[in-house]
């Protein structure tokens, strides 16, 4: 089952739940949606 949840807040790049997966991640503080790509970019390398 393919679901649409929302479009990424970064690129807008629909985002979907795939048989009960989430693929995307929101963000805690604001709760805005990102795609995998765009939460990789956002995320600060150690």
């Amino acid at each position: 089952m393919k679901e649409l949840v929302g479009n990424c807040s970064a690129c807008n790049k629909e985002v979907f739940c795939l048989d009960g997966f989430f693929n995307g991640i929101i963000q805690d503080d604001d709760k805005k949606i990102l795609c995998f790509e765009c939460a990789e970019e956002n995320t600060p390398e150690k």
